[in-house]
């Protein structure tokens, strides 16, 4: 094997970004072909019920209590109680959100930020958010 060590990074990252309902822990570069996060959700907040039309993601509970709100195969919302160290898979146009019991942290892998999500409902009366959206904020736009 022959592999060009010009590329490799010994460096760590994390970026920080604030959100109405906590905050999340980027720890994967955005240039990367996928994406890895913590999620902090502050006791009592939920997510947005969102749906990704290029974004698919598994989510697993670190610590806390986090109830899961995914629609199952039959199209009907369900809610699942989030176990720690298991994973929840949130396919292409499936809808789902988060809502924590407690403060709880959630990682989040996911393929990369792509595509739009689309929020189907929201505490924060944020819009939808697109690409558009997360390149103008890469360029240091406030993230809200």
């Amino acid at each position: 094997m022959n592999f060009d060590p010009k590329n490799f990074s010994n460096s760590s990252y994390i970026k920080r970004v604030e959100k109405p309902w906590g905050y999340e822990l980027h720890f994967v570069p955005e240039d990367m072909p996928y994406m890895g996060k913590l999620i902090h959700i502050d006791k009592n907040k939920r997510l947005s019920l969102q749906v990704h039309d290029k974004k698919q993601e598994t989510q697993m509970l670190i610590n806390g209590k986090c109830n899961l709100i995914q629609e199952n195969n039959k199209g009907r919302l369900i809610t699942i109680e989030m176990r720690p160290f298991e994973g929840y898979t949130a396919m292409i146009g499936q809808k789902h959100r988060l809502r924590a019991v407690t403060d709880c942290d959630v990682v989040e892998v996911s393929t990369p930020e792509l595509g739009t999500t689309w929020r189907l409902e929201d505490d924060y009366k944020r819009p939808d958010e697109t690409e558009q959206m997360r390149k103008s904020k890469n360029r240091g736009w406030k993230d809200s």
